[in-house]
């Protein structure tokens, strides 16, 4: 962590059972972040919490750190069985859901507890296998975790906390029906401790809290500003058929050692995508229907840096902890303030620097006034040099199969319309005109009689 995104608040200063204090050592956390310092004192006595603060803060920590404590300080109920989770905690997302268990397993490394992964796109009967023999902490996505209590595959009534992470995103995605099911079904409020935590505590979280939640106390870590302040934004103004050069040269001139950039719908992430990867970037899609463990292998390459760029709708914007994302660039500008935050929120994070930079072409322009009203300030606007319109050459080895006339697109290589700029260019430095390409024909051409007529 950052050393100025640290407070002077020690995890040591609070009674933790020895065996957590340990694994927080391990993971080299000795100094509270603000929503820790915050949260902690209150959610370590056992009362409710709703926790507001920016996205990479901590929120993760500090929930898991309250509830293992409390698991460990505290007696299970005498007749708890073995599939009667002691805690429970959901995620609206599985990429969440998955990095929150990645926390829970470091900081609880030497405790014992035992956790479960549950969410959909995965092997089915192996979770239920899991369910089956036994956890103390439940972290999953509401969908799959109703499918298997509906099973009666375990039970709720040895639940002594429950944490909603990203309550707002639940609203947004659809959850919130799964969520007040869980709530009615849980111990009653009095007999469980319940914390919430989100980036924005809106009307209606706050209205799920004070429904559900045990007198909860409200605690937001007050800010400047709803965005990172280390996160420098600016906004282009470019038409729809300049974005993809101006992207091109911006990445050209920023060389950023790990970037996302998000765009609104699929075809959209497809279609940049593939031009990324002629211009010879490493570049992944991720989107809703890609299958779960895809979507793993690409994070993990992308975290250890053998992606280059993700393209990414916002199933990336909320929850992943990725280090050292230098760039987010909102190739379609979001249509929505929250998603705008959680987009820039994956760079900059724990007091680290980073861009944003986001095109306001003419298709989702509109959308720029309810954003800069959400984050109560005006984002810098940049001008379009001409030269940043210009589509430039191919990069390593795309530049190299420009030149060789290789006409297939993938991976690494470049379409037969970016070779044409690529010699055009190359004709215009030399003085000499561009060669004419021939166009390959198909073997059947040439061996059919219809063709050669």
């Amino acid at each position: 962590m950052a050393e100025h995104v640290l407070t002077d608040t020690f995890f040591e200063q609070f009674e933790l059972h020895p065996l957590l204090a340990q694994g927080l050592a391990d993971c080299g956390f000795t100094r509270c972040t603000p929503i820790q310092a915050l949260t902690l004192p209150v959610a370590l006595q056992g009362r409710d919490v709703a926790g507001q603060a920016q996205t990479g803060t901590g929120k993760t920590c500090a929930f898991l750190v309250a509830v293992f404590n409390r698991l460990l300080m505290q007696p299970a109920m005498p007749e708890r069985r073995d599939n009667d989770p002691r805690a429970l905690i959901i995620a609206p997302t599985r990429e969440l859901a998955i990095q929150i268990d990645k926390d829970a397993r470091a900081i609880g490394r030497h405790t014992g507890l035992r956790t479960a992964l549950i969410y959909g796109g995965v092997d089915y009967d192996k979770q239920r296998t899991q369910l089956q023999e036994g956890c103390d902490v439940i972290i999953a996505t509401p969908g799959r975790l109703l499918d298997y209590y509906k099973q009666h595959v375990f039970s709720f009534r040895a639940v002594e906390a429950f944490v909603i992470d990203e309550a707002d995103r639940m609203f947004d995605l659809g959850f919130i029906k799964d969520v007040r099911y869980l709530l009615r079904r849980l111990p009653p409020r009095e007999q469980r401790q319940c914390l919430l935590f989100s980036a924005t505590l809106s009307y209606r979280v706050l209205e799920l809290a004070y429904e559900h939640m045990n007198q909860p106390q409200k605690l937001t870590v007050e800010t400047e500003s709803v965005t990172a302040d280390r996160v420098r934004q600016q906004v282009f103004f470019p038409s729809k058929e300049e974005k993809i050069p101006l992207l091109l040269n911006l990445l050209e001139r920023t060389d950023p050692t790990r970037s996302i950039v998000f765009v609104n719908t699929k075809a959209a992430a497809e279609r940049v995508t593939q031009r990324l990867s002629r211009h010879g970037y490493v570049v992944g899609a991720l989107s809703g229907d890609v299958p779960q463990k895809k979507r793993q292998k690409l994070l993990e390459r992308f975290q250890k840096g053998e992606v280059q760029l993700l393209v990414a709708t916002d199933v990336a914007a909320r929850g992943l902890h990725i280090p050292d994302v230098s760039h987010v660039f909102n190739y379609d500008l979001p249509q929505d303030g929250e998603d705008y935050v959680h987009r820039i929120g994956r760079t900059a994070r724990l007091g680290a620097e980073g861009d944003a930079i986001s095109f306001a072409c003419d298709l989702y322009a509109m959308s720029l006034p309810d954003i800069e009203a959400y984050i109560g300030q005006k984002i810098p606007v940049r001008s379009i040099d001409a030269d940043l319109l210009i589509s430039p050459k191919p990069r390593g080895k795309a530049l190299q199969a420009a030149h060789e006339g290789d006409d297939e697109a993938g991976d690494g290589s470049v379409s037969s319309a970016n070779a044409s700029e690529a010699d055009a260019a190359h004709a215009q430095k030399s003085g000499r005109p561009p060669r004419k390409r021939r166009r390959r024909r198909k073997p059947a051409e040439r061996s059919s009689p219809h063709a050669q007529a």
